[in-house]
């Protein structure tokens, strides 16, 4: 499976409850900080929620 690297660019202060969740089951916890995922689907809905705080690169 392709591999995608997923990078904290915004804050998630005055965001709402499930937002924060989404991040933090992303494995985002601090702002520039990436990990990296496999292209499912399930990793691109939770990406899809939080489109606005998140960078997204395609390995």
């Amino acid at each position: 499976m392709a591999k995608i690297k997923v990078t904290k660019v915004k804050s998630a202060i005055n965001r709402t409850k499930t937002q924060k969740r989404t991040l933090e089951a992303l494995g985002l916890r601090k702002m520039g900080q990436t990990v990296e995922h496999e292209n499912t689907p399930n990793i691109l809905g939770m990406i899809t929620k939080v489109k606005h705080l998140v960078s997204v690169e395609t390995k």
